[in-house]
């Protein structure tokens, strides 16, 4: 299966139909996981075909096997490359990979300004990020928009983002600003094990918090 031509397109409305399959699998990988992401409907996907938003990967048979779309926020200024999947049969062979790169030259060529960003508790996305000149910020310099953080609302850690006030939570922000500066890249590859064990620490105290402040709240309620 993996011999399979694989094809990576800039998406259009001869792709509506993959959409829900699109979503069925976002939601299964995420849950297989034990990790949040924001939901999304297929007519959300639909949506970004038709607006020349997303990129698609598909086998010569014209198999589904890859997605992911761009969002825009603050009027252009920042663009997020979302939604990443890959069929299970194509993980770990490179087309996670092709697929953020072709939508990443996407997002350049539509928005060459913008600053282009994104969350993710994956360490495999945070490598290919690293790759294409992503560093890690603080959750401040991402967008503020409202309706950015609106999407985050669907996923299962949505709470520890709130209790956090927006400036933390078990997703790594990570940015690449347009603008040349002289900071030394940051290499994923050379911390990855370093960053492995940071996240068990981080993931773990704040859902001890979480847990903490659930309790007390409960016992107010109770009293």
């Amino acid at each position: 299966m993996h011999n399979s031509v694989i094809k990576i397109l800039v998406a259009n409305e001869q792709h509506i139909g993959y959409a829900q399959i699109i979503c069925d699998e976002m939601e299964s990988s995420a849950k297989a996981r034990g990790t949040g992401i924001a939901k999304r409907t297929p007519d959300y996907i639909t949506h970004k075909i038709l607006d020349g938003k997303a990129v698609i990967a598909l086998t010569n048979e014209n198999i589904w096997v890859g997605f992911c779309y761009i969002e825009t926020w603050s009027h252009g200024n920042y663009v997020a490359n979302s939604g990443l999947i890959v069929a299970p049969d194509y993980r770990k062979t490179g087309l996670a990979r092709k697929i953020k790169k072709k939508v990443f030259e996407l997002s350049r060529t539509n928005y060459p300004d913008a600053k282009i960003f994104g969350l993710t508790t994956g360490l495999a996305v945070m490598k290919i990020n690293s790759e294409l000149g992503y560093e890690p910020v603080t959750y401040s310099e991402l967008t503020q928009d409202e309706a950015f953080w609106k999407g985050c609302e669907s996923c299962i850690n949505f709470e520890i983002l709130k209790m956090k006030e927006r400036k933390n939570c078990l997703c790594t922000a990570m940015l690449l600003n347009p603008v040349p500066h002289k900071k030394k890249k940051w290499e994923f590859s050379k911390k990855s094990k370093l960053y492995e064990r940071f996240m068990r620490i981080k993931k773990h105290k704040l859902f001890k918090i979480l847990s903490k402040t659930k309790s007390i709240i409960l016992f107010n309620y109770v009293k």
